[in-house]
């Protein structure tokens, strides 16, 4: 069986994020509806109620919004009965447009929490695998730069991560990604298309990255919205200073997701002329225009 790379993005638009970050969770296809199953089980213990029925949808953005996470903090940790009643109230105002109560908005923000948190137990449980590469929020392609038909070097080595890991396995692995523009889409589709065919290394990497990603709709796709809160949170809270990544970092965010990531985040061996190297999911690229030394 194989192994489906879930995939989205952080910080593309260049507003308010440190770091443009792309990468997400890899899960096997034996895990997918039982960690499915267990992430409607949680939603329910966490908000009373499946979000859906409120046009709402899982994004780390909001989960980590600094208002919900200061709402959370204006009252005493709530029974998880007391939260879920209350939080359905929140919920149901919002279609209504009525003004939630204090003790309902507290509610929802201890609500978001535990999701928050849960999303991250499961991955553990079920032996889900962190994958990310991060660029400068302030990268910009150099106007001479001539390789843009092809993967982006930071690109380039995130799949260099996901191949070693399935080489350590001896399995295949899918790429399942968060539909976006389709202009754009299809620009990154075009890029992996010609790594992976007409560069030596793509292709023999293609040996195990079946190089055809799959786009689907995040608000229907549970694993793509972990994904995204996981991204969101190596943004905010996952730094590697040797390597030049040393942007603020919201505390508030590491405190929920720091041990997380460290635990979630692959950690394998490569090899190259002849040596083998340690290799870590999460990179950092501080120019990904840059030709690699």
């Amino acid at each position: 069986m194989s192994w489906l790379f879930f995939m989205d993005e952080s910080g593309h638009d260049h507003r308010t994020m440190p770091y443009e970050v792309r990468g997400g969770i890899v899960l096997h296809a034996s895990k997918l509806w039982p960690f499915i199953q267990d992430w409607r089980r949680l939603e329910l213990d966490a908000y009373g109620t499946e979000l859906s029925e409120f046009r709402k949808e899982i994004k780390g953005c909001k989960l980590m919004d600094k208002d919900r996470m200061r709402w959370a903090k204006q009252g005493p940790v709530m029974p998880d009965e007391e939260r879920r009643k209350l939080t359905r109230a929140f919920l149901t105002k919002g279609l209504q447009q009525i003004q939630p109560k204090k003790d309902e908005f507290t509610s929802y923000g201890q609500a978001c929490n535990r999701m928050s948190e849960g999303i991250f137990e499961l991955l553990v449980e079920h032996s889900a695998q962190l994958f990310a590469c991060a660029i400068p929020q302030k990268a910009h392609r150099p106007d001479e730069f001539v390789l843009d038909q092809y993967l982006r070097k930071d690109h380039v080595f995130l799949f260099e991560r996901f191949f070693y890991f399935l080489e350590e396995k001896n399995e295949d692995g899918l790429i399942v990604m968060d539909e976006s523009e389709k202009h754009e889409d299809r620009k990154f589709v075009r890029r992996l298309y010609n790594y992976f065919q007409k560069t030596g290394t793509g292709r023999y990497r293609s040996i195990k990255i079946v190089p055809v990603p799959f786009f689907v709709a995040s608000d229907m796709a549970l694993p793509v919205q972990a994904a995204d809160l996981c991204i969101y949170c190596i943004n905010w809270a996952y730094r590697i200073p040797k390597q030049g990544m040393r942007a603020t970092e919201r505390l508030d965010v590491k405190d929920i997701a720091g041990k997380w990531i460290d635990k979630l985040q692959y950690h394998g061996e490569a090899y190259k002329d002849g040596s083998t190297f340690k290799m870590h999911g999460i990179v950092f690229v501080p120019d990904p225009y840059e030709s690699r030394k």
